[in-house]
């Protein structure tokens, strides 16, 4: 489903379209969930919950709705037993209002939480959906590889999924709301101007013009709002960019912090950042200047729109054709009617965020399902291998832009060999690596993988995620997967027994332990995975011979029938595998060099 779901949203063009392909699957959604109410536990369709919930919430609106045009009725009466001086009815009548406006609050308060429980379910639902689809066939890795262009995929994912549901909602039952305003109190308006009179040309009958009044008024605002708040649009979109940029710019010094440290780089990290937020401050200027322009209009708007019904039903009372009472009653059904007309007006900044977010969460979309039909249309031909083996037939390996890196690339290796890539910097070493490991997906030829072997692959620089120590040490893994005392014996294999008893911290390790204890830290994680097939891309360079060697012995020893597959310079690191591959850069070829050892 999620796949169908990206495909679509790709291939919407307008953002019509594109709405409809970005809200229409949670409506159908079909994963069962558990719904919990009041101490009460549900199981159903994701798709029928939601939709039960926006049943309530729309007949929260009718309710809310009836109820303001009760107390319409209301305010008549009550303000002609002032202008009567009617004590009994003044009182009567605000005992009315207390019961009308006690249920209109209970109907607003669970609106607004209905609204908010939709609204989350909705952002789980549709993070899930993205998160997913960005993690899933390692995306996340060839949009980057690719360079398609849409930065910071954890604010689209964050914060723009977080705005859209929270915006479609509001706007699309504050819209409903509005008609049903609308339609309720235009009648109303309707009914109470019928036999007003206009005071010209000997009096001029015009039926319901006061409601005629509200829609001329309001059309005539929302005409004005589009034209002078159009070009909010594309600002916020730039705006949500450069603060999506600054951010991520600030976020990239703090996981840096130690190498810009010890290059004294703060003066051009400075600079860089306040080049960051240069682009902010003029995109700011630019939204000040449109939104200016849009409070002028939209403040003498509201303003006006408090004393207009009073000025166009101020000749009917002094003519006391009308009570104070009648006039307030249609002052009141005119501002509803209004308002309902100028719906347009008031949300018109919102409405240019929520396209903004729209095109940013369909853009991100776009960039996925480009990235995967790259990957699958890079041209290897990748199948499980009958035996236990890794096999390359007829490669070529290239760029994401198709320039030839090695071409004719034929090797096989069997699970217990260990084999070391060895080349000058810049031959494509690492890029073979990774069509070996199955994470380079640009080029050609048939590559034979391992059908049920485990792979793990050890970096120069290990991953390590945020949590307790014993969640970097167990990863890919959960933390539950291997026992404390696992977890600490192969700490101390690898040299770390100082931190065994912070197995259980929290914190970023990342930061914590220098390169050569996470380098020792990625081998115990090796100890514990056990893989088949075990990939060191110069997984040993932060360390001295001597814990070099001890870590490769480790793997000779724990580790026996694993594939290892390296990439080094040192020679005693060649040392300790049985074959040698030869990376040539000039004739882009890959053989086979002596032996090392038998």
């Amino acid at each position: 489903m999620i796949d169908r779901f990206l495909t679509r949203m790709a291939s919407a063009r307008t953002f019509a379209g594109k709405l409809w392909d970005l809200t229409r699957p949670y409506w159908s959604a079909q994963e069962w969930q558990t719904f919990r109410l009041w101490g009460f536990a549900f199981s159903a369709k994701e798709c029928w919950i939601a939709r039960t919930l926006l049943a309530v919430i729309v007949a929260a609106n009718v309710l809310a709705v009836y109820i303001s045009k009760l107390i319409n009725s209301w305010n008549a009466r009550f303000f002609n037993a002032l202008q009567d001086r009617n004590a009994e009815a003044f009182w009567s009548e605000l005992y009315t209002w207390v019961l009308l406006v006690a249920l209109l609050i209970v109907a607003v308060v669970y609106r607004v939480w209905m609204v908010q429980l939709l609204t989350i379910r909705w952002r789980r639902w549709l993070s899930r959906v993205y998160f997913h689809d960005w993690l899933a066939d390692r995306t996340y890795y060839h949009m980057e590889l690719a360079r398609w262009g849409v930065g910071n995929p954890e604010q689209r994912i964050e914060q723009d999924i977080g705005a859209f549901t929270r915006q479609t909602l509001d706007i699309t039952l504050g819209l409903l709301l509005q008609v049903m305003t609308l339609v309720t109190f235009a009648a109303v308006l309707w009914n109470l101007s019928s036999d007003f009179v206009l005071p010209v040309f000997g009096g001029l009958a015009i039926p319901g013009y006061m409601m005629w009044a509200a829609v001329l008024y309001a059309l005539a605002g929302s005409w004005a709002t589009y034209l002078i708040g159009r070009p909010l649009v594309g600002v916020n979109f730039a705006l949500e960019r450069y603060n999506a940029d600054f951010r991520y710019r600030m976020v990239r010094i703090r996981e840096n912090a130690e190498s810009i440290a010890l290059y004294s780089g703060e003066p051009v990290e400075e600079r860089r950042l306040t080049n960051a937020f240069t682009r902010i401050y003029a995109t700011w200027w630019s939204y000040m200047k449109h939104n200016k322009r849009l409070t002028w209009l939209t403040s003498f708007y509201g303003q006006a729109a408090a004393v207009f019904p009073f000025i166009v039903g101020a000749p009917q009372f002094f003519a006391g054709r009308i009570g104070l009472g009648t006039l307030t009653q249609t002052a009141d059904a005119f501002g509803q009617v209004q308002g309902s007309l100028s719906w347009f007006v008031d949300s018109y900044t919102q409405l240019a965020a929520w396209q903004a977010t729209v095109n940013r969460l369909t853009t991100f979309g776009e960039a996925m399902v480009k990235a995967k039909r790259a990957a699958e249309q890079a041209g290897f031909e990748v199948h499980t291998a009958p035996e236990p083996e890794l096999s390359l037939a007829g490669v070529d390996v290239q760029l994401p832009d198709g320039t030839a890196l090695l071409r004719g690339v034929d090797l096989s290796i069997r699970e217990g060999q260990s084999v070391v890539l060895r080349g000058t910097s810049g031959s494509g070493k690492t890029t073979l690596f990774r069509v070996l490991a199955g994470l380079w997906p640009y080029g050609r030829g048939r590559i034979a993988l391992p059908g049920d072997g485990r792979a793990l692959f050890l970096s120069q620089s290990p991953y390590m995620p945020i949590g307790a120590l014993k969640d970097a040490l167990c990863y890919p893994e959960a933390h539950d997967a291997h026992s404390e005392g696992e977890c600490a014996a192969a700490l101390e294999a690898c040299g770390l027994g100082y931190l065994v008893p912070r197995l259980g911290e929290a914190a970023s390790w990342s930061f914590i332990l220098s390169g050569g204890e996470k380098q020792r830290l990625a081998f115990a994680r090796a100890l514990l995975f056990r893989p088949n097939w075990l990939f060191l891309d110069e997984a040993t360079a932060a360390l001295d011979e001597a814990a070099e060697r001890r870590m490769y012995e480790l793997v000779r020893q724990r580790l026996p029938h694993a594939a290892v597959i390296s990439i080094a310079h040192r020679p005693a690191v060649v040392a300790f595998h049985d074959r040698q591959l030869i990376v040539d850069a000039e004739r882009r070829r890959v053989a086979w060099g002596h032996p090392l050892r038998v």
